[in-house]
């Protein structure tokens, strides 16, 4: 009976182990991963302006959850769906001022995206600074949540 008991206390305390996932780990160099962020936000903002849903797909998790400029929350879906809108052309879309902190496999970027569109026939330009919370993955870094904060038009000009 004390072989059984013995026997079946080591079968349990292996199992558990057996049942965790193996943890991605983040590439090693802060730089490189630092860089893919920055690539990951400039591809992010050529997305938008070219209407271009695969990348969102590729890169934002399934569970994304995001704020945008006016205050509306998002899932995946319906960012994509927002995206994908046709009232609203881009003439331009540009991510600068990236900044990125790496924190194990989490990454942490904000920069300023800077618009041009016509909408309803109007002419819009504005400026937003942008929130992106990345973690790593096995695929690379997802978009795991997001915050959009529309500018005053003189908030970005220099006193």
């Amino acid at each position: 009976m004390y072989k059984i008991v013995l026997v079946l206390a080591m079968a349990l305390a292996v199992v558990p182990a057996q049942w965790e996932k193996p943890r991605d780990e983040a590439p090693a160099n802060p730089e490189l991963q630092r860089q893919e962020v920055i690539n990951l936000e400039r591809e992010a903002a050529r997305a938008i302006q070219v209407g271009n849903t695969a990348f969102f797909n590729r890169v934002y998790s399934d569970d994304f959850t995001g704020v945008l400029s006016g205050g509306q929350a998002v899932d995946k879906s319906r960012l994509i769906a927002t995206v994908r809108a046709p009232e609203v052309k881009y003439e331009s879309f540009n991510a600068s001022d990236i900044k990125v902190r790496i924190y194990r496999d989490t990454a942490v970027a904000s920069c300023l995206w800077s618009v041009r569109a016509i909408s309803n026939g109007r002419t819009i330009s504005s400026q937003m600074r942008v929130m992106h919370v990345y973690v790593y993955s096995a695929g690379g870094y997802r978009v795991v949540a997001s915050q959009t904060t529309l500018l005053p038009a003189s908030a970005e000009q220099p006193l």
